[in-house]
């Protein structure tokens, strides 16, 4: 078995790609069971947020060392010998299988989703996955949400049954590092997110963000998020559009604000000062002519519009307009940037971490590979053991004396237990393997 990773994010692709290959809740589950009927796939969990597509799958490699862990039965332990026999070409067509589906799955070009993926195998997935989970690879350095996205998406992959053993003990594994550095770092201590970059943004553009109404689209975690943000700077005229009135007005509630539903964005965005939108919807909510006639009715004082939807909320031609002053996701790159310095210690003690999290990891699969070798061995001492203990009983029935019997047993089974080493013994000492020998001598504490 070997797990492998094929993925796109903030750093490889822009916005406008990554919002074709985003997966939406609602077809989740249908993709993943899509992905696990691919060959050789046995396990799959995708990863999907603003910033990433990722999809995290263990394959079968096939060959003798699976048939090998088969036969101990705990294949899944074979994950370490099977990759060191990994042949490149066979990790090659396996790059361009999941590759070829993920394009074909969203109708995206092959070669140009190709050009903006990445692609990791072995130990180098539980690293990406760690730094993930930690929020070490996110646009905002150490930002917190991406580990409760990973969380959902192994939860669904659990539930459907397409992530079992191997998928469980790595996602499990970076859950447990997550926390560690979250406890033992200082990576989350400064209020830095996309939400919050969406908020500095607005400081930055308006002297007095207490004067100003902003109107919030969605309802979800990082539109909370923004909602706290503005009203610690002062905002006090807030509303909250949602799909579901109900949703926008507990939002709401929580900050004095006010929840209306979608279609009463046009009636309220000619008040809106700043506009945030963080929606799952897989069309523009907010479009070019809705902008253009608020901002008439406003006599031409600046909007604000930040969309940190992926696939966007509003029309990329709002920005065309004159007095709006639209930014997506990757628009607010430099302003995370400015805000992550102080957390730089931070992620280098973060690494440290997990690069310690990653040793133990491959520490624990060594030690499976153990386990099924043990599992094995045991097994066939066990059927050697039965078959002699029934020889010696029929021995018995046949009136054997008690103690020749027993005799036999003892030696019949001794030698059996111990002619496949002898042979192997010999054979390495005829041809030179003194390692083994000695290796031998260790196993068995036999000494000098």
């Amino acid at each position: 078995m070997a797990l492998v990773l094929l993925g796109i994010n903030h750093n490889t692709a822009n916005v406008s790609l990554r919002e074709q290959v985003a997966f939406p809740p609602e077809k989740m589950a249908d993709a993943m069971q899509r992905v696990t009927a691919l060959e050789h796939v046995r396990e799959a969990v995708i990863v999907s947020t603003c910033n990433r597509t990722e999809l995290y799958v263990d394959i079968d490699l096939g060959g003798p060392a699976a048939e090998a862990g088969a036969v101990a039965q705990g294949a899944e332990s074979m994950l370490i010998d099977a990759n060191a026999q990994f042949d490149p070409s066979r990790l090659q067509f396996e790059q361009q299988k999941l590759l070829s589906w993920l394009s074909q799955y969203h109708g995206v070009d092959v070669s140009e989703l190709g050009s903006c993926s990445y692609f990791h195998w072995r130990d180098d997935v539980i690293r990406h996955l760690m730094r993930v989970a930690c929020g070490l690879d996110s646009m905002v350095l150490g930002e917190p949400q991406i580990l409760g996205q990973i969380k959902s998406a192994y939860a669904v992959a659990k539930e459907l049954g397409v992530a079992k053993a191997e998928l469980g003990r790595a996602f499990q594994e970076a859950f447990s590092i997550a926390k560690e550095v979250r406890t033992d770092t200082a990576i989350g201590e400064n209020p830095v997110s996309v939400a919050y970059a969406a908020v500095t943004l607005a400081e930055q553009i308006f002297s007095d963000l207490g004067s100003l109404h902003a109107l919030l689209i969605g309802a979800g975690h990082t539109i909370e998020l923004v909602a706290r943000h503005l009203t610690e700077r002062g905002v006090r005229s807030i509303v909250v559009a949602n799909r579901t009135l109900q949703n926008a007005v507990t939002l709401g509630e929580k900050f004095g604000a006010r929840g209306v539903l979608l279609s009463d964005i046009p009636d309220e965005l000619e008040q809106a000062d700043i506009v945030v939108s963080s929606t799952n919807s897989q069309l523009p909510l907010l479009g070019k002519g809705a902008v253009e006639r608020a901002i008439k009715k406003r006599r031409h004082k600046p909007m604000l519009l930040v969309d940190l939807a992926v696939p966007r909320d509003i029309e990329p031609e709002v920005g065309q307009i004159s007095d709006a002053y639209l930014y997506s996701v990757d628009d607010i790159r430099d302003v995370i940037e400015d805000n992550v310095k102080s957390r730089a210690l931070a992620a280098e003690q973060a690494s440290a971490i997990i690069e310690r999290g990653v040793e133990e990891y491959l520490r624990q699969l060594r030690a499976l590979n153990a386990v099924a070798t043990l599992r094995a061995y045991r097994e066939k001492a066990d059927q050697i053991r039965q078959l002699e203990l029934e020889k010696a009983l029929r021995a018995l029935e046949k009136g054997m004396p008690a103690e020749q019997v027993l005799e036999a047993l003892a030696r019949s089974v001794t030698n059996k237990l111990i002619h496949a080493p002898s042979v192997q013994m010999k054979k390495a000492s005829a041809e030179g393997r003194e390692d083994l020998i000695r290796l031998t001598q260790e196993l068995f504490g036999l000494g000098e």
